[in-house]
């Protein structure tokens, strides 16, 4: 019996892991936007059936690795937008994550703040707050949505501009004197709506990662709740962990720019950012 036919026969799985493998090596052999041999040729070339091949293929192009255009063939997918997340004993410091980072907004409008937010930020339900809904890009791809629910009275004339360039956090700094201090994060996956897959580009129900957070000062005082929705095909996370003493400790200085997913806090005067994640998070 033909083991491509009945693909739970005994083989089937390491033949497809042979399959993945192989247009795995090509694909880490090539540049984003590279082509790579057409499905007839893999297929010739590995000795398995379409099926077989196109069950190894369909599992890269969800996993983000490939892209399939219609009629042109198949292509090696951008990079993945990396964000890490480095352990330390009393901070979590953030390196930058890859490439240029830029907003544009959707909405922009002062609401009352209702029963679910109003708790997450200590204030009345019928408390003013300021929604921000903003779009963001890497160099020039849109990679996330962001909701911002940010207390009134601490920002009086905040400003469009101020969401749509810059560091928020810097912002609030500089022109509010609201010195945020600690992010307690969560992160869990999901999948898109059909809207929401309109302003990210990507198919509807595609996975992506649900982004938790509430932001307090230096006072303790939430500042801001956010829900972030971050592309699953093009936004990873790594975490360094520290399993052993370090040789010298190190202190980290002064970090600058955005920080998906997290805030960059503000750095410069020694804030620190507390994560905490429901579900695993990709260890190297």
């Amino acid at each position: 019996m033909n083991t491509d036919a009945n693909r739970d026969a005994p083989g089937a799985v390491l033949k497809r892991e042979r399959v993945r493998d192989h247009i795995l090596e090509l694909i880490e052999s090539q540049r984003p936007g590279d082509p790579i041999p057409s499905e007839r040729t893999l297929c010739a070339r590995l000795e398995v059936s379409r099926p077989t091949l196109r069950a190894a293929v369909d599992e890269l192009v969800a996993a983000g690795l490939l892209v399939r255009e219609h009629g042109r063939g198949m292509f090696v997918a951008p990079e993945k937008i990396t964000q890490e997340l480095v352990s330390q004993e009393q901070a979590l410091t953030l390196p930058q994550a890859a490439g240029t980072w830029s907003s544009r907004l959707l909405e922009f409008t002062t609401i009352q703040a209702g029963a679910r937010v109003g708790r997450k930020l200590r204030i009345s339900p019928a408390a003013q707050i300021v929604y921000v809904a903003r779009l963001r890009l890497v160099d020039g791809a849109p990679m996330a949505i962001e909701h911002l629910h940010i207390r009134a009275d601490l920002v009086p004339g905040l400003s469009a501009q101020e969401l749509e360039s810059g560091d928020l956090y810097a912002h609030l700094r500089e022109h509010h004197d609201v010195h945020v201090r600690e992010a307690v994060q969560a992160i869990e996956p999901t999948v898109v709506t059909r809207a929401e897959a309109e302003l990210l580009d990507v198919p509807e129900l595609s996975p992506a990662l649900l982004f938790e957070r509430l932001t307090s000062d230096t006072s303790g005082r939430p500042v801001e709740y956010v829900h972030s929705l971050y592309r699953g095909d093009r936004y990873r996370i790594v975490s360094r962990l520290t399993l052993g003493p370090a040789a010298a400790a190190t202190a980290a200085g002064p970090l600058s720019g955005h920080h998906p997913g997290i805030p960059p806090g503000d750095f410069a005067h020694r804030d620190t950012l507390a994560s905490s994640t429901r579900g695993d998070v990709q260890t190297p």
